[in-house]
């Protein structure tokens, strides 16, 4: 069992950290903390993304590769079911590596991903167009770093905070998160980690000032390097939508910088929209 010592903490164990799975029987069990806002009997996206990065990446992200490109589609909802998860190594060359990996309960197929995997090598010459305007994580201060989960922070027009009510408005989303873990009793991995909060591009493109109406049918997750340390940053870039179809695109970044991006496609899904006020409700069960 691992016990980690973080700055101004006690020591803990990881198995005294939520996670979205229990490993079982040679697959998964979902617990409690991987229930979704839209219904509690359907396993949460960020929860899925994880599981199914830890997958890949622990299948083949070996002999020098690393992730560069995460798809997951999440065409059928989930369940509160045994979950196995079987990878294939779809093709293997000196510099790109790709692989897919499916979600099964009762031999059905709920979810799916495939991964890109290069090996890196030298920059090439030149200089490029770059973002005017970076990312600006929280200060130390609002969000000092901790190995433990924390609730996230949402930001807009006004400051950094926990609570959903006070972005009640249609300008630009962002949130700061350090997730739970995936499954029970394991450190997330940079890539896990970042596949988790990526999959947050849904509510920062999404959420407007009457909540969100868009549920995502994907999340692809693009990095340029693996974050570093345990918070991630999520910032909308665009939302484009129309006859209930909508497509939003955000930056990733740490303290170090923006390191890399995320899109989903979404669907109208505003006959059970989420309301501001019930997202506080969902961040307070969380505290």
């Amino acid at each position: 069992m691992v016990s980690i010592d973080c700055t101004g903490q006690e020591p803990y164990t990881v198995m005294d950290v939520p996670a979205y799975f229990d490993e079982v029987d040679g697959g998964f069990q979902p617990t409690r903390f991987a229930a979704s806002q839209w219904s509690a009997a359907q396993v949460v996206g960020p929860a899925l993304c994880g599981l199914m990065a830890r997958e890949l990446e622990r299948a083949h992200a070996t002999d020098g590769f690393v992730p560069v490109r995460l798809t997951v589609d999440m065409f059928s909802a989930a369940r509160f079911e045994h979950t196995t998860l079987p990878t294939v190594r779809v093709r293997d060359g000196k510099r790109i590596r790709v692989a897919d990996v499916s979600v099964v309960q009762g031999g059905k197929v709920a979810a799916r991903a495939s991964a890109v995997l290069l090996q890196p090598s030298e920059q090439p010459p030149g200089a490029l167009w770059r973002r005017d305007r970076e990312p600006e994580p929280p200060s130390l201060a609002v969000a000092p770093p901790s190995a433990l989960p924390r609730v996230p922070l949402f930001g807009s027009a006004g400051e950094w905070s926990p609570l959903p009510t006070e972005h009640e408005n249609d300008s630009r989303k962002r949130t700061w998160q350090n997730p739970i873990r995936t499954v029970t009793g394991e450190e997330l991995s940079p890539f896990v980690r970042a596949a988790i909060v990526g999959e947050a591009t849904s509510m920062m493109t999404n959420w407007g000032d009457a909540g969100i109406g868009f549920i995502n049918t994907d999340m692809t997750l693009a990095l340029v390097r693996m974050p570093e340390g345990y918070e991630i940053g999520v910032e909308a870039d665009s939302h484009f939508s129309e006859r209930g179809m909508a497509v939003g695109t955000a930056t990733l970044f740490d303290r170090r910088g923006s390191f890399g991006s995320a899109m989903v496609t979404s669907v109208s899904n505003a006959g059970r929209q989420i309301s501001n006020a019930q997202l506080d409700i969902a961040v307070s069960a969380r505290i």
